[in-house]
């Protein structure tokens, strides 16, 4: 909105064209993001009480379920606030935008109803369907991006500027596997108060810069990356940080909101998502690290205990393995927040080691 209002002030002052500039765009945006979390914050706390009660996951620490009825679904506080902040600040032309939207919308409605299943039964909604539901909407993901803008079906191998291998096909199966994963991960690693929100303003944060510098024709020349036009995708990144910054206001320890799948599910693909419109989704595994090593722990739990018949971790995911070492929570949080910052510096590192 403000973008396009500067298009018709630019023709009286030319002031206004500093609104078209990426860079402004998305510090303007990130500010902006933040404040509106941190005002809303407090409202939708109240709301949240009333009408999303928690309940604790049966499988986890005896703290953990000592904290039942903690104000649930702070996701919805983060999507209005993307949403809102978007619409004020992105170029609402470019085709991005709205995939963007449309994939944090699609598996914020799958999360949605899953912490809607769980506040108002036993159980959320089933592992099986959960699942279809992930893979019907990152189909849809993938089908509008090919409908707008086609994109290239190569895939960029961190350390090598010669090699990026072409799937051709197989690139959409490749989407929505990413997207899938990635949601899962984080997923599994939003079991403690402000643990996934500060890994992941780091990773938006990364992937802010990698998607202004794969945006940039003359940075990815010289970075030998691929050129992917997706400058637009920085001042959304922006906009993910500074939300995640404002949530985390309220959900650092002691948590007074938890974001629920709502919003772990679609935080989660819309991180994957800006890493594959910036061609840079093999770096996920780096700057992402945290969430791969927590989903990985599940993984090796169950087949230990289906092959070997004996737990390898006190509990999974690995975070509650550290609880019940006796580990603070808040120990917990700031050392995987400070692991997150280091992958992250190394990610962008890869960027010129090539």
């Amino acid at each position: 909105m403000l973008y396009h209002l500067s298009l018709y002030l630019l023709k009286h002052n030319s002031f206004f064209n500093i609104v078209h500039y990426v860079s402004f765009r998305a510090i303007a945006s990130l500010i902006s993001a933040l404040f509106f979390s941190i005002l809303f914050g407090k409202w939708f706390i109240g709301k949240s009480k009333k009408m999303f009660p928690s309940r604790a996951r049966p499988w986890t620490p005896k703290r953990v379920k000592n904290r039942d009825h903690m104000p649930t679904m702070g996701g919805l506080l983060i999507l209005m606030c993307v949403i809102l902040n978007t619409l004020l600040w992105a170029n609402l032309f470019k085709y991005e935008v709205w995939i963007f939207l449309l994939c944090l919308l699609g598996f914020g409605v799958i999360g949605f109803v899953d912490d809607w299943q769980k506040i108002h039964h036993d159980d959320g909604i089933s592992a099986r369907l959960k699942l279809g539901l992930q893979l019907f909407v990152g189909m849809a993901v993938v089908a509008f991006w090919f409908a707008f803008s086609p994109p290239s079906t190569q895939i960029c191998i961190p350390f090598f500027k010669n090699f990026q291998p072409d799937l051709g096909l197989f690139f959409i199966l490749w989407v929505v596997f990413i997207l899938v994963g990635a949601s899962n991960a984080v997923n599994l690693t939003d079991g403690l108060d402000g643990l996934a929100i500060g890994s992941l303003i780091s990773n938006f944060f990364a992937f802010s810069i990698i998607a202004y510098l794969a945006g940039h024709i003359s940075f990815a020349s010289y970075l030998n990356i691929p050129y992917a036009g997706c400058e637009e995708l920085a001042v959304l990144g922006a906009i993910m940080v500074g939300v995640s910054l404002g949530f985390l206001w309220y959900n650092t320890y002691p948590a007074q909101i938890v974001m629920g799948d709502v919003g772990s599910l679609s935080l989660g693909a819309g991180l994957a998502l800006m890493a594959l419109m910036s061609k840079q989704e093999l770096l996920l595994v780096i700057s992402g690290g945290l969430f791969v090593v927590e989903t990985v722990s599940v993984i090796i739990q169950v087949l230990s205990f289906k092959f070997l018949g004996r737990r390898l971790f006190k509990m999974a995911p690995l975070h509650h393995h550290f609880e019940l070492l006796g580990w603070q929570e808040s120990k917990i949080t700031i050392r995987f927040a400070i692991i997150s910052i280091v992958l992250t510096l190394l990610t962008l590192i890869t960027l010129k080691v090539r």
